[in-house]
């Protein structure tokens, strides 16, 4: 009997996980400017948590660890509600456009709380909806959607705005060229204390070089 409902669990649970992952890639299809964002961000999210593992300073658990990896892709789904003339657009948005923009990050913690109001696993439904809701806050408080500052910042969604910066630096947009990796090191690297947590300086630096290695090689392919 347990191993039955077991087996229903984790049916419910793949459910869930295909259908956000389906929505996402959904959002991403829309999306003209940032194909295999969706893909490069979890994988840097991956080298990230990977190091903060190696280093072992913020006693992180297994299972913390394991949901951010998971929630990664899951950071634009609030862009399912951005008209396709914005998220389309070739140029640079205009005010009014750029606030409409920005509401993806409160509705994807909203659309993310919808889809899995029914799990059992509260812990990664919580983090899912933090990296959607707070992933372009900044350290300085000068972010959205809510100008949190520093540690009131959760620290999942501090990971996956080092991951989503970096790959909208190194990657093609419409609004411009791709920069080179030493250029978006730089911008990381600025950044920090004022757009990121100073706290993962370390593990950004040490994390560099399998970055880089797995940017080359999407660049090469």
């Amino acid at each position: 009997m347990k191993n039955e409902v077991d087996e229903k669990t984790k049916h419910i649970v793949d459910m869930h996980d295909n259908l956000i992952m389906s929505m996402a890639m959904m959002v991403e299809s829309r999306d003209n400017s940032t194909g295999g964002h969706i893909k490069r961000t979890s994988t840097g999210v991956k080298i990230l948590i990977e190091e903060i593992i190696k280093e072992g300073g913020m006693e992180l658990t297994d299972e913390f660890c394991r949901d951010v990896i998971k929630a990664a892709p899951m950071h634009d789904l609030g862009k399912i509600a951005v008209k396709d003339q914005i998220l389309t657009k070739e140029g640079r948005f205009t005010d009014e456009e750029y606030d409409e923009m920005k509401r993806h990050a409160a509705e994807g913690a909203r659309v993310i709380h919808e889809i899995l109001k029914q799990t059992d696993d509260i812990s990664f439904k919580i983090v899912a909806e933090n990296v959607a809701h707070y992933h372009h806050e900044r350290w300085d408080g000068s972010g959205y959607p809510e100008g949190l500052a520093g540690e009131d910042i959760p620290l999942e969604a501090r990971i996956m705005a080092i991951a989503d910066v970096y790959d909208a630096l190194v990657s093609k947009r419409v609004y411009k060229e791709a920069y080179d990796l030493a250029k978006a090191d730089r911008i990381i690297m600025e950044g920090m204390g004022s757009q990121f947590d100073p706290g993962l300086e370390s593990v950004y630096v040490n994390a560099r070089p399998r970055l880089e290695e797995y940017y080359s090689k999407l660049q090469e392919a």
